[in-house]
């Protein structure tokens, strides 16, 4: 029986119920009080601590022993966990932080490519399809700079030092292909990707496929001239073996034997027999492009060339003869990534708007424009891809610039208009290489 009028007491000390109980000292302490709800004052308490009498322990002791048993519930859940994620490291975690570094990387090289020809080609689309004046193209959405070009021996680099400065990272002089300045081999970017990463790799250009920028990725030579000996290198002819897994663009004719109307070669090898010996798949038409799966990895490795020398220009293009830039790269995106899908590493490509340049060199603004804009399509082509696979590195860069190329001419000494005009180029339908093809074609013939 509880005794009523004693001071914070429950029962008296000497009870032998077995109960943990309370001391019949008077506290003085406010928390002591206050913490225990079911005493409304301080100095008298009349009625026993209910809960003590039916827990047999304190509110105090009762709050210990629930901390207690979270801080063990928590140290539980901690083993449990952390046996769980042991055993998925094992099974399938490391696979899952192996394929969480997958990288693709693609790098796209506008040969001969300067400020100018970028303000000409937008300007060019703004008026003829009448955007609005802060039309941006794709390449000027992702500006992120400007690159420094030149060669080890020269301010003014060409297309193979500059070429062999993106694949190799290093100066090199004019007409480099893989090469240092001693005319030594330097590891490309590419060939890395493949031994190092074991990645896929690719090439997508509209040149011959063995051109400078293509041949300084694939190839070691001292010369960018020397294109018979760089498709050998391509497929495969070199102490690396096949480095390239994806070859698209022009140049048939230094893979064809020799002498030949067809051939580019010096000697008489078949470098397409050669490549179907190493397991090459060798396409040569429209119809052969086209009939590729894009999501298939049985393509490869695989040798496209469309044209026996360079792809035509853009604006002379037939859609039913050759694939554009962009319809390249898309399909070799498309192969590649099937090809790496189940791996664990990803793939390599680069990808040239090569004939910008050439359009240049021969001071063609018709034939300039619509490369530029093709390149264009090639980008927003890249963009998408990346959209959808974020793991993936886009680099956009140039070479050089080709020509000095100006938008406009002041004509006169009074206040300077800068005449431009793109609505001229509109109406062009052709470039000046295939004009001047037809027009010695019909001299020879008049000739005869």
């Amino acid at each position: 029986m509880a005794q009523a009028g004693v001071p914070y007491a429950a029962v008296p000390r000497g009870s032998s119920d077995g109960r943990v109980h309370f001391s019949d000292e008077v506290h003085e302490s406010d928390a002591d009080v206050e913490d225990n709800g079911l005493f409304e004052h301080r100095e008298t308490m009349e009625v026993a601590d209910n809960d003590t009498l039916y827990y047999g322990m304190s509110l105090g002791t009762r709050r210990r022993m629930r901390k207690g048993r979270v801080f063990w519930a928590t140290v539980v859940c901690l083993v449990v966990v952390s046996v769980v994620g042991i055993f998925w490291l094992y099974f399938d975690g490391i696979n899952w932080m192996q394929r969480s570094k997958k990288r693709n990387v693609i790098l796209m090289v506008s040969d001969g490519f300067g400020p100018a020809s970028e303000t000409m080609a937008r300007n060019f689309v703004q008026q003829v399809h009448g955007l609005p004046v802060g039309y941006q193209s794709p390449l000027d959405e992702i500006l992120v700079g400007s690159s420094r070009t030149r060669s080890s021996d020269s301010l003014v680099t060409d297309s193979a030092a500059g070429a062999t400065a993106f694949s190799c990272r290093m100066k090199s002089y004019n007409g480099a292909i893989g090469v240092d300045p001693e005319r030594m081999p330097c590891g490309t970017v590419l060939e890395a990707a493949k031994l190092q990463r074991n990645m896929a790799t690719g090439l997508v250009v509209t040149s011959r496929i063995t051109h400078a920028t293509p041949g300084a990725f694939s190839a070691h030579v001292t010369h960018r001239d020397m294109e018979d000996l760089i498709a050998e290198y391509q497929i495969g002819n070199y102490s690396l073996g096949p480095m390239v897994d994806l070859m698209f663009g022009g140049g048939r004719c230094h893979f064809e034997a020799g002498p030949h109307v067809n051939s580019c070669r010096t000697d008489a090898r078949d470098l397409l027999s050669e490549a179907r010996a190493n397991r090459f798949r060798t396409l040569d038409s429209r119809s052969d492009f086209d009939a590729l799966d894009a999501n298939s990895a049985q393509s490869l490795p695989l040798l496209g060339t469309f044209a026996a020398s360079h792809m035509d220009y853009e604006i002379d293009r037939d859609p039913k003869q050759q694939p554009s830039l962009a319809e390249m790269t898309n399909k070799a995106l498309g192969i590649l990534s099937a090809a790496t899908k189940n791996t664990n590493s990803g793939f390599f490509l680069m990808v040239e708007g090569s004939r910008i340049d050439m359009a240049a060199h021969t001071n063609d603004p018709a034939a300039h424009v619509r490369e530029i804009v093709a390149y264009w399509d090639a980008i927003s082509a890249v963009r998408a891809y990346v959209d959808a696979h974020p793991d993936t590195v886009l680099i956009s860069v140039s070479d050089h610039e080709t020509g000095g190329f100006s938008v406009a001419k002041q004509l006169g000494p009074e206040y300077p208009e800068y005449l431009w005009n793109p609505f001229a180029l509109e109406p062009v339908k052709h470039s000046i290489e295939y004009v001047s093809s037809k027009l010695l074609g019909q001299t020879t013939d008049s000739a005869k």
